[in-house]
């Protein structure tokens, strides 16, 4: 039974952690609600930090999840700036790193996020090394930016994942050139697999964006502290004034592991593990967001999910399991992004071996299509390219679990709700 003498501490303040502050006071909880944020920027989402915010189509204060004055209006005791070192389970106490402070919980959640793998090259100590994960990075990108297009200056950017790829598209608007180095064969290929990352190769490349493919990054070359080239491990040199590190990010699970909550293997992506209800392997602990590994009944695995929809929704539900209610976390993975002239949502979960065909609906040259990750006739995903308000039924077939008929979901002419049924 939840009472208003009971303290709920959440740790992390993206959105995942503000979302999840936010329900707790909409479901009627009325004891204490504790946010503790490493940053000292109020919680805020980090979609903008690659598409409208960097692109300065979007203002500062637009990325915020709350006003400031939200939090103190709602009972919610913001603390900014302040990292939690070390979790007591048995006194149940989270203790502030700084001051050293012991904060008592009676439920917690571990709203954690990622952070962003490092280049372990020479070179990475040059002032002109970025990374993309923090407002604070966005800003000081932003300026990277606008001086590079002013003076048709170089970027390279390591890893042709989403980051890499919406940074790669903002540098061009900006007027920089763009190099990017990629391993893979081609971009987003953990994610789209080989069938459909040349559409966003062929993208890119229309707007002047290099690819170098099969490589990688061994030593960003320097003088005086300033970024001069970029070495790969096939010889190559390539001219570079800044570089942009975007090879994925880790989960910051170190605070649980000290604490001896159980993670998942790094085969199901590392991160916190948790139940249906996004519990620990502690009842009094909660994970959600990028940094908790969940069991999908869609996908029959154990999956971590780093992208917005699962922060938005999984802190609600975290929140709602902390209060006691009967929740399951089930929701369909989604994302987005918006690249040029191309826009693009995904549902579903289909990693590189996990199907074996890929359907494409509509005109892939016209980037106007459809294209769905078929496993013996049944939808694990789904990618609408340019085309507009379908995912609700695409959503729909990855749910229902049936096979389909291919030809029929080739066929624009074919509903989509039909398939579903």
């Amino acid at each position: 039974m939840v009472d208003a003498d009971q303290t709920f501490v959440i740790v992390g303040g993206g959105l995942a952690g503000a979302k999840a502050a936010e329900t707790l006071r909409a479901e009627g909880f009325t004891g204490r609600v504790i946010l503790i944020c490493d940053e000292r920027d109020h919680p805020y989402e980090r979609p903008p930090l690659s598409k409208g915010y960097l692109l300065g189509k979007e203002e500062r204060d637009s990325v915020f999840v709350h006003e400031p004055a939200w939090y103190a209006r709602n009972d919610v005791e913001l603390h900014l700036g302040q990292t939690v070192d070390r979790i007591d389970r048995t006194a149940r106490t989270v203790r502030l790193g700084d001051a050293g402070t012991l904060v008592h919980y009676d439920k917690l959640l571990l709203a954690t996020g990622a952070e962003p793998r490092r280049l372990d090259i020479p070179g990475t100590d040059l002032a002109g090394v970025h990374h993309l994960r923090r407002l604070a990075h966005a800003e000081r990108l932003k300026g990277v930016l606008t001086s590079l297009g002013r003076d048709n200056g170089h970027l390279v950017i390591a890893g042709a994942g989403w980051i890499g790829l919406e940074v790669a598209a903002a540098a061009r608007e900006y007027g920089a050139e763009v190099t990017v180095i990629e391993p893979a064969q081609t971009p987003l290929h953990g994610v789209l697999g080989p069938e459909l990352g040349n559409v966003f190769a062929e993208v890119h490349r229309a707007h002047g964006v290099r690819f170098h493919f099969g490589a990688r990054l061994t030593e960003i070359v320097g003088q005086d502290g300033v970024v001069l080239a970029a070495r790969t491990d096939d010889g190559e040199e390539h001219p570079a004034h800044a570089v942009l590190a975007a090879i994925g990010a880790a989960p910051r699970t170190a605070l649980a592991e000290a604490a001896g909550l159980e993670l998942a293997d790094r085969a199901h992506g590392g991160g916190v593990l948790v139940d249906e209800r996004l519990r620990t392997s502690d009842p009094d602990i909660h994970a959600a967001g990028d940094v908790a590994a969940f069991p999908h009944p869609l996908s029959d695995t154990r999956i971590r999910v780093e992208h917005w929809a699962n922060a938005l929704n999984g802190g609600p539900v975290a929140a709602r399991a902390m209060l006691g209610q009967d929740v399951t976390y089930d929701r369909v993975p989604y994302f987005f992004t918006d690249q040029y002239d191309l826009g693009m949502e995904y549902s579903g979960w289909a990693p590189p071996g996990s199907y074996d065909q890929v359907v494409i609906r509509g005109d892939a040259g016209k980037r106007e299509f459809i294209a769905f990750w078929v496993r013996e006739g049944r939808v694990l995903a789904g990618m609408n390219v340019n085309v507009w308000d379908v995912t609700d039924p695409i959503q729909r077939l990855i749910r229902s679990r049936a096979a389909v008929d291919t030809e029929a979901l080739a066929d624009p002419h074919v509903p989509l709700d039909g398939l579903a049924s």
